[in-house]
């Protein structure tokens, strides 16, 4: 079984899904939908194995998605 949609599109299985995570096992996006930055953070689930979309990710260009708690891994200086 593929771990990842790269590895399953390598293997020539289409139907793949990745396996459901809970919200709080990944980081929810700030980057503005259509930007690199987006992008990139797609990209890299992609890669893990989870799924695009997260309850959190910024979805307006407006402001930023509200997040229950803070980006785990940001230390102010």
């Amino acid at each position: 079984m593929p771990k990842s949609v790269l590895e399953a599109i390598k293997l020539g299985v289409w139907n793949f899904e990745p396996q459901e995570a809970a919200d709080d096992q990944f980081d929810a996006a700030d980057a503005m939908p259509g930007t690199k930055e987006k992008i990139r953070i797609l990209t890299e689930r992609l890669q893990r194995g989870l799924p695009l979309w997260h309850d959190g990710d910024r979805d307006d260009v407006d402001a930023p998605a509200p997040l229950e708690k803070p980006f785990p891994h940001y230390s102010p200086k």
